[in-house]
């Protein structure tokens, strides 16, 4: 971030803006440009060949494509990924009134989900949009730590992300997550220019971006109101001698207004219905602090510490050249992750929520090279840190191919069906998780009677109703999310015997 701004669209560059620490540059004594009159496709070839870190930033981009793509339809649907299918089932008009009338994710992916399903309703098919967007948010994370600080630090916080088993995981998942991130970092990188130049162009694009990472989830509503605070803050002096220095902040909101005004109408409504009373699942309180942190640095304590000490060097190392880009990193973690300890209480809060953490959670692990760089003074050191990087990542990667990530219902109704006859009853509890399974179980094909419920008082009715077929009760934890008084447990200890379990799947039999 750039301590001086430039006035009606000139840029002013701060001097940690482009620099290479010392002789940390990759690409010292090697470039040379393509001479001039040359095709813009020759120009792009010469740039690759003469320039290290846009071969290892392809590179990194080529791992993060195979990390992302394969495997990609080997887990199970697992219940909110057969809710994107049974929207992205829907008309684009049924979708929108889906969303107006409580579905609280907003609708542009599953629009973009119906469409995908043009060509066919297959795990990969429902997974394509979230791994290809995901493999493109690595240049852009590059890009934002180019801009933010220098190439080595972009080059570091892309290959933090490429090998993210965080971003991995939800890469490869049927919901708008790495969608959202993927936009919300467009809208960083934008922000950061916008802020660096005061030039109006990307004060609108950085709007666009984000009004479109809002469209993907309501959540990115969260960090892009902290960049707004945040130029508001850091630019409180040059607004104050002139006002017309908030023009470039003012016409961003505006564009972001437009841009996703009935968005906004139907998000205060949903806001309102789900914080009128206690949230029945999720994570609440200081834990959801440390899970989110712990699951943004891998899933593991030790890393998690590692990665805290570096953003802190990050933080530290920034502010002595660049005070407000230090602001910006402290504001982008700490803020969102209070919003989201004091909003636990009154809704759910799921790490997933915060995916948008990880650019500014990289970028800052990032920013502590150059200071460690200074220790050391040798330009291989780039190549060493991307080593380590991949190698904190291996235990992760060594069983995340081969070990089923969600739950496995396809394996689950192949069992059913090999236990069922014509007749039978199969009660989901709760109902709604009959949509992942009944992707992979077919109750017309099987012969059976497909039924819901959410309490002991409807498994009685159930009982009643079919006192003469016998039962298999289908369960998994969600029943306490709308039967917090374990009624219906209580009902299936008393009643039926236990067949057997499949990861976070349950089975009873009528005794």
């Amino acid at each position: 971030m750039s301590k001086k701004q430039g006035k009606k669209g000139k840029k002013t560059v701060s001097p940690a803006h482009g620099r290479q620490d010392d002789k940390g540059d990759l690409d010292a004594g090697i470039t040379s440009p393509a001479p001039s009159g040359v095709s813009p496709l020759d120009k792009v070839v010469t740039a690759i060949r003469t320039s290290r870190y846009l071969q290892i930033l392809i590179g990194l981009t080529f791992v993060g494509f195979i990390f992302r793509f394969y495997n990609l339809g080997g887990n199970s649907l697992w219940l909110d990924e057969a809710t994107t299918l049974t929207f992205a089932r829907q008309s684009v008009g049924e979708i929108w009134a889906s969303v107006a009338a409580g579905e609280f994710n907003p609708p542009l992916f599953y629009w973009l989900e119906h469409g995908m399903i043009l060509f066919g309703e297959s795990e990969f098919v429902l997974r394509f949009l979230p791994a290809l967007l995901g493999v493109l948010t690595i240049p852009v994370i590059y890009l934002i730590g180019k801009e933010f600080r220098d190439k080595n630090v972009g080059l570091l916080a892309a290959a933090l992300l490429t090998f993210s088993p965080f971003h991995i995981f939800y890469s490869q998942e049927a919901r708008a997550y790495a969608p959202m991130l993927f936009f919300f970092s467009l809208a960083l990188l934008f922000y950061i220019k916008a802020y660096r130049s005061n030039e109006t162009r990307s004060w609108v694009i950085f709007g666009i971006f984000s009004a479109i990472a809002f469209w993907m989830h309501f959540y990115a509503f969260v960090p892009v109101a902290v960049l707004v605070l945040h130029a508001l803050i850091s630019r409180v002096g040059e607004i104050r001698r002139d006002l017309r220095n908030v023009r470039g902040i003012a016409l961003s909101i505006i564009v972001f207004i437009l841009a996703t005004l009935p968005l906004l109408v139907v998000t205060t409504n949903l806001f309102l219905v789900r914080t009128s009373s206690a949230p029945t699942y999720g994570i609440q309180g200081a834990s959801v602090i440390y899970q989110t942190l712990l699951q943004i640095s891998g899933f593991n304590d030790l890393i998690m510490v590692l990665f805290i000490f570096l953003f802190l060097v990050g933080v530290i190392s920034t502010w002595r050249e660049d005070r407000n880009g230090s602001l910006l990193l402290v504001f982008l973690m700490i803020l969102p992750l209070a919003a989201s300890l004091l909003l636990s209480s009154r809704m759910p809060m799921i790490p997933r929520y915060l995916i948008y953490l990880l650019p500014v959670y990289f970028i800052g692990i990032a920013s502590s090279y150059p200071a460690l760089y200074a220790l050391v003074r040798d330009k291989r050191a780039i190549y060493l840190a991307i080593i380590g990087v991949f190698l904190i990542s291996t235990p992760f990667l060594a069983t995340y191919y081969t070990t089923p990530q969600k739950n496995d219902w396809r394996g689950f109704s192949e069992e059913l069906a090999g236990m069922t006859v014509e007749g039978d009853l199969i009660v989901v509890l709760p109902p709604y998780m009959s949509q992942p399974l009944d992707y992979y179980y077919s109750n017309a094909t099987d012969g059976t009677i497909e039924l819901g419920a959410n309490t002991g008082e409807d498994l009685d009715a159930i009982r009643e109703q079919y006192s003469d077929r016998r039962a298999f009760y289908v369960v998994t934890a969600d029943i306490l999310a709308v039967d917090p008084t374990g009624e219906a447990l209580v009902w299936l200890d008393k009643n039926t015997e236990f067949v057997g379990q499949r990861m976070g799947i349950y089975l009873f039999r009528s005794a």
